[in-house]
């Protein structure tokens, strides 16, 4: 045993897990990070950052339909899925190098194995090195999740696949995919596949993105984009079994429906990895669904150990992940403890149009008794959209008629992800309106859009006071 503690042991090296390790490092403290599978998680190897990659080609594909009246000869371009796969591949092996580096240059100490807690303040780590076990005086748990099939769904190799399987296995042989869910992995995935070239029939058992917190707006928009395209989700489709047959899959439903493909991704949500981590050996406490409970300040009913991202629910992002870590590390160094607030991180959907969103929409807004007043700008008359040949999408700002104070916003369309930012980047959201009609623009420029909410919501609910100061 390690006789020497360690100040932080994080088990999980995803998004959450290294932030936390690097952030700690950067605050003095002596950090262990254990990482049983490949280092980087789901995001880096099979999640957000492979996809980015993909839409980014996706996008080029569909932006290539306006290449000839700008002037540019040769398009439109068309997709090729094997080579795609091959680029995000290196593009996460260079990202995970740089990762690895990082850690190691910070003097993070790194454990290839299972973490398994022996007890609150000592973690047993099984490799096929041997086993070994070391100290701790606070740990976190950052785990990650795992794709949640519908029962008595198995995934098969080459015929149906998770999006794990996916980004680590290859895309298989055959140009009809069935592609099964509407959330947002399953609405990133549909548009995705088609600009790539796949022959893609899309099912969904709700409208897709029904569980989200997007406004119908947003929706509407992301819909008639992906129509314009050829892209519809075929609803109401209950999956009860699936079956791989010859070179195929068949997919059967509720009503006696039948869908044949080559291959089949299975988009059907993921669930928290908690499992064999050793927490019956400490008082940490999971909920039905498998989710570690915490408090607001991400501790678990066992001092010292806290848990961040997908593990304690219920928004299972990246984002959300980087933001724990952040705070999980404050509330461990800091005689000052800091809450959780997760509706301040902002949600990101990346499809035929970029859905970004931060805040309360308007009923969460409502419940809370405020009185949403909204501010609306459309890109549709923006120059630098014009010029991009993709006017699609809005600003959209929701502030409390009393006081003006930001409740929420929505950024629809291109660069959206981006944008976003200028949303959360004020913690003094009852002044924040008042900034951003005080700030200077770059012109022509989308982010020109968020000013023009702002004074239109003004104007319009009689807040000039609140927001240009006026008396």
């Amino acid at each position: 045993m390690n006789t020497t503690p360690f100040d932080l042991t994080i088990i999980g090296s995803g998004p959450g897990g290294y932030r936390a390790a690097v952030l700690a490092t950067l605050r003095g403290q002596k950090v262990a990070i254990i990482e049983r599978a490949t280092w980087g998680g789901t995001c880096l190897n099979r999640g957000c950052v492979p996809k980015k990659d993909w839409h980014e080609t996706a996008k080029w594909i569909e932006q290539s339909r306006h290449f000839r009246q700008r002037g540019v000869v040769g398009g439109p371009l068309g997709g090729d899925m094997d080579q795609a796969w091959l680029h995000q591949r290196k593009v996460v092996d260079t990202v995970r190098k740089n990762y690895i580096d990082y850690l190691k240059r910070l003097g993070v100490q790194m454990f290839n194995g299972h973490g398994r807690f022996s007890d609150a303040q000592h973690i047993r780590i099984s490799s096929a090195a041997g086993t070994r076990e070391f100290s701790t005086r606070h740990s976190i748990i950052a785990t990650g999740s795992a794709p949640l099939l519908p029962d008595p769904i198995a995934p098969v190799p080459g015929r149906i696949l998770t999006s794990d399987m996916l980004f680590d296995d290859g895309v298989p042989v055959g140009q009809r995919v069935l592609l099964i869910g509407g959330g947002v992995i399953g609405t990133e995935f549909a548009y995705i596949f088609s600009m790539l070239g796949k022959d893609v029939n899309w099912v969904v058992h709700s409208p897709a993105l029904a569980h989200t917190f997007y406004s119908p707006q947003a929706k509407d928009t992301l819909r008639e984009a992906m129509e314009a395209l050829d892209i519809r989700p075929h609803a109401d489709f209950q999956l009860t079994r699936m079956e791989a047959v010859g070179g195929g899959v068949r997919a059967f439903s509720s009503d006696g429906g039948m869908l044949e493909a080559d291959w089949a991704l299975l988009a059907t949500g993921r669930k928290p990895f908690t499992d064999d981590l050793g927490l019956e050996n400490t008082a940490i406490t999971r909920d039905e669904n498998g989710f570690v409970q915490v408090n607001g300040y991400l501790e678990t009913a066992e001092a010292g150990i806290y848990a961040i991202g997908d593990v304690i629910g219920p928004l299972m992002n990246a984002n959300q992940a980087l933001a724990d870590a952040t705070l999980a590390v404050n509330n461990i160094v800091s005689a000052s403890p800091k809450g959780r607030a997760p509706l301040w991180v902002p949600e990101l959907v990346y499809s035929a149009v970029e859905l970004a969103r931060i805040g309360m929409n308007d009923d969460q807004a409502e419940d809370e008794g405020f009185e949403p007043a909204v501010g609306f700008a459309a890109f549709e008359t923006s120059p630098r959209a014009l010029g991009q040949d993709d006017s699609r999408g809005f600003v959209r700002l929701l502030a409390d008629m009393d006081s003006g104070a930001l409740l929420g916003g929505e950024v629809v369309g291109r660069e959206a992800g981006e944008l976003v930012h200028l949303l959360s980047l004020s913690t003094d959201r009852e002044q924040f309106l008042r900034q951003i009609a005080q700030a200077r623009f770059n012109h022509p420029a989308r982010a020109e859009e968020l000013l023009n909410a702002t004074e239109t919501l003004a104007a319009r609910w009689g807040l000039q006071a609140q927001i240009f100061g006026e008396d």
